[in-house]
């Protein structure tokens, strides 16, 4: 899972997209992904709800990634790695809403969201390889991990109680809090402490998810205290960051503002 703080922390710039030689265009990749959205709502078979809800996720987010996309002409190879854990993702979601009105699916929901999550770690070795990771791939992949952990907590939160929604809501609370205070939105400097925050808190909540776990609120209240803890220091950095620009000195990571990402911290 893509560590938290600002897109474009340890990123390189995107190589130009080639001209030579036939590219499938974005809406062209759009459609195919909505295509593989309603197979998979099929072949997972989350129910009437699920069926519903999960079609209303691939509507909404054809519309979200038509924008984002839009000065675009094709997306980059890692681009539709993420593109693909956007379905999966929607398959989740799908998934999770049977959950919630009494359908099983356990298991399928942990295969679908254990696929997702490995995949996250996919996309940025692509990017890396080939040499096109840049600032907007990295908010792209951090956008799906903040919702997919969002709606994993939704899942064991149902359970666990409404506490654990604290884990999926943290990167919504930060990105508003970023509107009112902008020093939040500075880059930060590259954490392998937060990078492994960001993956306890995927792996926990699929853990939990599975019902197989033993002491499963232990650990998913340890994930939440590490993630508290994660923010908490980045917080803090980023105010004494601010507090030394005010004072007219400079410090490391100063950076072009970005919105963060919290989810992964």
């Amino acid at each position: 899972m893509t560590a938290p703080g600002p897109v474009g922390v340890g990123w390189r710039a995107a190589a130009p997209p080639s001209r030579s030689g036939p590219r499938v265009g974005r809406g062209v990749e759009l459609a195919i992904a909505s295509a593989a959205q309603v197979v998979l709502l099929v072949v997972v078979r989350p129910g009437l709800a699920g069926l519903a809800v999960g079609v209303g996720y691939a509507l909404a987010a054809w519309a979200v990634l038509s924008v984002a996309f839009r000065r675009r002409r094709a997306l980059a190879p890692a681009d539709h790695v993420t593109l693909t854990r956007v379905v999966l993702t929607g398959g989740v979601t799908a998934l999770v809403t049977a959950h919630l009105l009494g359908g099983g699916h356990t298991w399928t929901l942990v295969a679908v969201a254990s696929t997702a999550l490995v995949l996250d770690g996919v996309d940025g070795r692509v990017a890396r390889r080939t040499g096109t990771a840049s600032r907007f791939g990295a908010r792209f992949d951090m956008e799906v991990d903040a919702f997919l952990v969002l709606v994993l907590s939704v899942h064991v939160a149902w359970t666990a109680g409404a506490w654990v929604l604290t884990i999926g809501a943290m990167r919504y609370v930060f990105g508003a809090a970023a509107r009112v205070a902008p020093w939040l939105r500075a880059d930060l400097r590259p954490s392998l402490a937060r990078k492994a925050v960001a993956v306890v808190q995927g792996v926990t909540l699929v853990a939990a998810a599975s019902g197989v776990v033993p002491y499963a609120e232990a650990l998913v209240a340890a994930a939440l205290a590490l993630l508290l803890w994660s923010f908490g220091r980045d917080v803090a950095w980023l105010s004494r960051r601010a507090w030394s620009f005010k004072r007219g000195r400079s410090t490391d990571g100063a950076g072009r503002p970005s919105v963060l990402d919290p989810v992964a911290r």
